[in-house]
């Protein structure tokens, strides 16, 4: 790349699309951020607002078509991925795509087949776990063999409340996927089957939601992994794994930070939504990101992560609907992602 410094383009600014936007011009070194591309104008310059040399575009596509934009941030709605991933691998440049990578398997794997045919990576997935310090010191721990072999993994997926029109598959597709995502790269190897259970529901889900739930993943070499999905607890956001092993067990996302003991009592915070939990794993993220991006390539979840993911999701919402087991569907790994 001629230009050392990264010009990337960012599409959608909603929630994170314009926290990603005040992250790259403020914490991101070696990259800046030259144009906003969202259909609500107004929303577009809002993100862009104090940065200078940005402009905006009401027609995302003009951003990825931009010869001045050396790679993308996608952060869209999932339903409009697809058309915009493919113009950026046709145009030959790195795209970083929040999850999902889209809504589901058959047009993830239309991704993974464009990529294929242009011969190099450019997708990168935003599973931000994986940049998380506490959950990126588990993964060596289970990749150097200190515990013995993985046995079990349970994890918990808790939010305050859930946002006006979510439903129960969403759960899945837009929460579960990051423990799909989760288990596939801590465990390094691919999800079989996913089982859905659920108790009786909290008083505080809205009418027809099924919350919270128990979802059982099966792993390749036979790991089981349990997940609580609980999207209205009401307390706060918490995000949980411990992996439970030969030779012990270790566990990422305790509570942090400072715990007071005063009148008969002791308590600390929890965190409200996700974007104080990981902003240190978003910051990392970018940065790696875009370190890559500027010769070309990615460094995270790649295309394939996200099509297994959605492959999973699938099972998953179906065995909501059945009860039973259900086995995840994947076509053969294609060399490009060994």
């Amino acid at each position: 790349m001629s230009n050392p410094e990264l010009r990337v383009g960012l599409v959608g600014a909603g929630l994170m699309g314009s926290d990603h936007a005040a992250r790259i011009h403020r914490r991101i070194s070696g990259a800046s951020l030259i144009a906003v591309g969202d259909p609500d104008l107004e929303r577009a310059e809002s993100a862009a607002a104090g940065i200078e040399g940005c402009r905006v575009e009401t027609d995302p596509l003009k951003v990825i078509e931009a010869s001045d934009v050396d790679a993308v941030v996608l952060a869209t709605p999932g339903r409009t991925h697809e058309p915009l991933l493919l113009a950026a691998i046709e145009r030959g440049i790195p795209v970083l795509c929040e999850k999902p990578l889209t809504p589901d398997s058959k047009s993830s794997l239309r991704v993974v087949e464009a990529e294929v045919a242009a011969g190099s990576r450019l997708v990168q997935v935003g599973f931000m776990r994986r940049f998380d310090p506490e959950y990126a010191e588990l993964k060596r721990t289970l990749d150097a063999g200190e515990l013995g072999r993985p046995l079990l993994m349970h994890c918990a997926h808790r939010n305050a409340s859930a946002p006006p029109g979510f439903t129960s598959q969403m759960m899945i597709f837009d929460s579960v996927v990051h423990e799909f995502d989760t288990t596939r790269w801590l465990l390094g190897e691919e999800i079989t089957a996913v089982s859905v259970r659920h108790p009786r529901s909290t008083a505080n889900a809205p009418s027809g939601m099924i919350d919270p739930q128990l979802v059982t993943i099966e792993t390749a070499s036979g790991v089981l992994v349990t997940v609580e999905i609980f999207v209205n607890c009401g307390f706060g956001y918490q995000v949980r794994c411990e992996a439970v092993c030969e030779g012990g067990t270790a566990q990422v996302g305790g509570d942090s930070g400072m715990t007071t003991h005063v009148r008969g009592a002791w308590g600390g915070s929890i965190t409200p939504d996700f974007r104080p939990r990981f902003q240190q794993a978003f910051d990392e993220e970018l940065q790696r990101w875009a370190d890559a991006a500027r010769d070309g390539g990615i460094d995270g979840a790649s295309a394939w992560d996200g099509y297994a993911a959605a492959a999973a999701c699938e099972a998953g919402v179906a065995a909501q609907t059945s009860g039973a087991r259900t086995t995840v569907q994947l076509v053969e790994r294609p060399g490009l992602y060994s």
